[in-house]
């Protein structure tokens, strides 16, 4: 009988054939990509309401979670907002795990096997993303748009499965993920335009004899459509979501349909995403220009679908628009390779230009999900924040009442857009920007509440600042999510609060 590979032996045996000079750099970075990735499950398992746990209980060095079969886990305190690789080893009554996914399946819960299987996936690909690093890492602002997108390596700095590509070969990894730092020939796909439907203006450029020329990543092509590459090709850079990419001479992104599983989610192109991209896109825009230049947002150009949400793409502007003569424009996952975050001043001064922006956003009547890839940060030359660049608009939420309430026309936007629970509307800015981009950019809860404090009082007095205050912090259940395939949408925990001590002054509250 022949024993299976695991997932960390095949992808080993994978680069031998393609790169053979990466193996002894892939081995040795297996035990740190472990750490990474078990860290990220046992925040999960310390802060996520999963029902297989029962009870949590702080102990003097640490923390033990009692599970519904009579087992306990044991491991270090778990910091919500940590960023560094800092849990080696977690107990599962007398056995110590150092493999997140071996511990998982130990766990044996419900859909806990796919997870693990995950889970490896993830170890393997974030050791083989660290290993092909450069030597020469490179220092100072990067010289192109793509470029700080590729710096990031580690992917999502809270999901456990933050840097799986699964069904993607380890060539395939090298030749299309962003931190391997490959130009993707993308194919342009002729498909006729009375079967299309177009939002906004598709290039003149990307038409012919009443064809649209879509740019079809060639994953896709190969694995989803099962089209051979014809007709001409579009060379780019992909960036830090891997089915976005940037031309090379400074043009618009693309945003192509790519349906693999990426992190939590099949990411496609819905046919009605298309249909709203333009005034959703217009929409969020204008609003944006009454936050007085603390926030801009990238519009959406053009795009096209062939009734199919896995034959689609969207032109998006670059954030690079909104920079002017001697600024960096930079996503906040890429701030950490920055240095930038290392200063508790300027870790304040971003997280104030950022919750200004953001709560004058919600109270203008849409809530942001700003996450690090989605909210870029404008630098002076000297490194200050100058201003946040915000795109990808397709998962906003928008509240009626709160833009009637300013005398703001509202606009014809999917119903799946629409809502004025407040409870809704905060969970999407405050778990993607407090308790994802900032508690990331921060690195720790003891930072996150140092960057926030005197932010948060400089801010107007509001129901939605006194909720940021006095409230647990909402962050996505990303785990729970993943092992619930059952259950659509989001699900929920609430995250402690580093703010929940501070006094705010009696100061103005707006209507």
């Amino acid at each position: 009988m022949h024993r299976v590979a695991t997932a960390e032996e095949a992808v080993g045996e994978e680069l031998a054939a393609v790169r053979p000079w990466l193996v002894p750099r892939y081995a040795a970075e297996l035990a740190g990509a472990r750490a990474s990735v078990l860290t990220r499950l046992w925040r999960a398992l310390a802060h996520e309401p999963l029902p297989w746990i029962t009870a949590r209980e702080r102990v003097r060095d640490g923390l033990v979670l009692r599970l519904g079969d009579g087992r306990t886990l044991s491991g270090p305190p778990a910091d919500p907002y940590a960023t560094s690789a800092y849990v080696t080893v977690v107990r599962l009554g007398e056995r110590a795990y150092d493999d997140p996914a071996r511990l998982t399946a130990a766990l044996a819960v419900p859909h806990g096997d796919g997870l693990a299987a995950e889970l490896a996936h993830c170890v393997a690909s974030l050791a083989l993303s660290r290993a092909n690093r450069p030597e020469d890492h490179p220092h100072g602002w990067p010289a192109t748009d793509w470029e700080g997108e590729q710096r990031v390596v580690d992917g999502h700095p809270y999901h456990p499965a933050c840097r799986a590509r699964i069904g993607f070969s380890v060539a395939e990894q090298l030749a299309y993920g962003p931190e391997h730092r490959p130009v993707v020939e993308l194919g342009l796909l002729p498909v006729p335009a009375r079967e299309c439907l177009v939002s906004g203006a598709w290039p003149e450029h990307l038409r012919e004899r009443g064809r649209l020329l879509v740019p079809v990543h060639p994953w896709q092509a190969e694995h989803v459509l099962g089209r051979p590459r014809t007709g001409g090709v579009l060379p780019a850079h992909p960036l830090m979501s891997l089915r976005t990419l940037a031309l090379p001479d400074g043009g618009p992104h693309v945003k192509t349909a790519l349906s693999a599983r990426l992190t939590s989610s099949v990411r496609d192109i819905s046919v009605g995403s298309v249909a709203a991209s333009a005034a959703l896109s217009a929409f969020t825009a204008d609003l944006a220009e009454r936050t007085g230049g603390l926030l801009c947002v990238t519009r959406t150009l053009g795009a096209a679908t062939a009734h199919s949400p896995d034959l689609a793409a969207l032109w998006r502007e670059s954030p690079q628009v909104y920079a002017a003569p001697g600024e960096h424009v930079l996503p906040v996952a890429a701030l950490a390779g920055t240095g930038l975050p290392g200063s508790p001043a300027w870790t304040a001064a971003f997280a104030r230009l950022a919750l200004t922006a953001g709560l004058r956003m919600l109270e203008l009547g849409v809530a942001l999900e700003a996450h690090g890839q989605n909210l870029l940060v404008v630098l002076s030359g000297t490194g200050s924040p100058v201003r946040l660049v915000y795109r990808d608009v397709a998962d906003i939420r928008v509240s009626p009442a709160r833009l009637a309430r300013h005398g703001i026309r509202v606009p014809d936007l999917p119903a799946r857009n629409l809502t004025d629970d407040p409870v809704a509307l905060r969970r999407k800015l405050f778990g993607s920007l407090v308790a994802g981009a900032l508690a990331a950019t921060a690195g720790s809860a003891a930072a996150l509440r140092a960057a926030l404090e005197p932010a948060v009082r400089d801010l107007p007095r509001t129901p939605d600042t006194e909720a940021l205050c006095e409230l647990p912090l909402p962050a996505k259940a990303l785990t729970l999510m993943r092992l619930s395939p059952g259950t659509p949408g989001d699900r929920w925990t609430m995250l402690p609060n580093p703010l929940t001590q501070l006094v705010l002054e009696p100061g103005r509250t707006d209507p």
